[in-house]
């Protein structure tokens, strides 16, 4: 019996000292990094209030069972005389203890089926956005009128966390803010708007998860899944792909921007304006060293992780430096960038025309290889 008060005083204690971290007279985790976070949408908020309301039933079937055993144990002890009792079977106890569990589910199943219509329910949304899983990046395009349609990006961590986290880099992930979290091209989408969200995968498995938002969705090849969000707070809020999707399944992150409905607007005419006057003439004849300071740029951003910054190689990826491939046959080269070959992604959708002419032109005359030559635009869309 001392034994047990002293294990209660404890757990008393830890507890206490949560409660205080959490109103700021203590330091400590506080009760909000033990329970489940609320998060910022009308899902997270349901899922939220149904998870309290399991827990409250769950801790009264735990007074009431424990409790009732606790009492017995202490007074139906042996040493206090009790004699066991000697019956076998009773069928109104079997009833009942049949009949509370049933009602107790009914009582669990009718807010929690409620609040997964809800949660599956994508109709009457304001704009959607299809969300495309690639190793290892998103990609967003904007499907509604009005709304930012035509916006298409690519979604990949930032330079500074890519650029800390290489082997040998000697930079302290500590110094990078959101170190993992960040990236190039963030999703932003308005407040206080129904978006729907279609999901697929181009290459294997994702997951796209941002906590706060409340719900977590696979991305699958040749499927398509959805769901909705409806953040009236805006903000940044941050996630990861949350499948097990390869080399750099952990550098993917996601990162949404809730902007003002106005704010919004003007981000969609920014981003829209970026977009034409990015837009290159695919007939249009490049120099060599056009090309190879584009490439240089693309090469950064979507080779430098596996082949290394130098065209070394890094682990299953080989060196660009002096390989067959960057110094053989010219088609053969674009035909890999294109399609992809084993734990090689395809870039074929990944790259426009001009991106793939540069980066293969850059590998072809950077890290030493001087093959001299270069291929156009109007050449990579003929090979496709």
């Amino acid at each position: 019996m001392k034994k047990t008060l002293q294990l209660l005083a404890g757990l008393w204690s830890v507890l206490w000292g949560v409660a205080i971290a959490e109103t700021g007279s203590g330091t400590g985790v506080g009760w909000g990094a033990l329970n489940m976070p609320a998060g910022v949408t009308p899902d997270s908020h349901d899922i939220h209030d149904l998870h309290m309301t399991i827990f409250w039933i769950c801790v009264g079937i735990g007074v009431v069972v424990y409790g009732i055993l606790v009492y017995s144990l202490i007074h139906h002890r042996k040493s206090k005389g009790v004699e066991p009792a000697k019956f076998h079977e009773n069928t109104k106890l079997e009833i009942l203890w049949t009949i509370i569990p049933f009602l107790i589910l009914i009582a669990m199943a009718i807010p929690a089926t409620k609040v997964m219509i809800k949660v599956y329910d994508t109709s009457a949304s304001d704009m959607t956005i299809k969300v495309t899983g690639y190793q290892w990046k998103w990609r967003y395009e904007y499907l509604t009128d009005g709304l930012g349609k035509g916006i298409d990006f690519f979604s990949s961590l930032d330079a500074k966390s890519n650029e800390a986290r290489q082997l040998g880099s000697k930079i302290d992930p500590t110094t990078v803010e959101h170190y993992l979290l960040n990236v190039d091209n963030p999703l932003v989408i308005p407040a206080n708007k129904k978006i729907r969200v279609l999901l697929t995968a181009a290459d294997v498995l994702h997951a796209w998860w941002v906590p706060e938002f409340g719900w977590k969705k696979d991305a699958i090849p040749g499927f398509v899944t959805d769901g909705w969000i409806n953040v009236e707070k805006p903000g940044i809020y941050r996630g990861q792909c949350a499948e097990l999707c390869g080399r750099d399944h952990g550098f993917m992150p996601i990162v949404v921007v809730v902007k003002t409905e106005e704010d919004f607007k003007k981000w969609v005419d920014g981003q829209k304006a970026k977009q034409d006057a990015g837009k290159v003439d695919p007939g249009k004849m490049f120099t060599m060293d056009e090309l190879v300071f584009k490439g240089k740029e693309v090469y950064a951003s979507n080779c430098a992780a596996c082949h290394g910054a130098e065209g070394e190689g890094m682990g299953a990826f080989p060196a660009i430096k002096g390989s067959k491939v960057a110094t053989g046959p010219l088609s053969d080269h674009v035909k890999l960038v294109l399609n992809g070959k084993a734990t090689m992604p395809a870039f074929k959708e990944q790259l426009n025309d001009v991106e793939t002419a540069a980066v293969v032109t850059y590998q072809r005359n950077g890290f030493g290889n001087n093959k001299g030559d270069s291929i156009q635009p109007a050449d990579i869309q003929a090979l496709k």
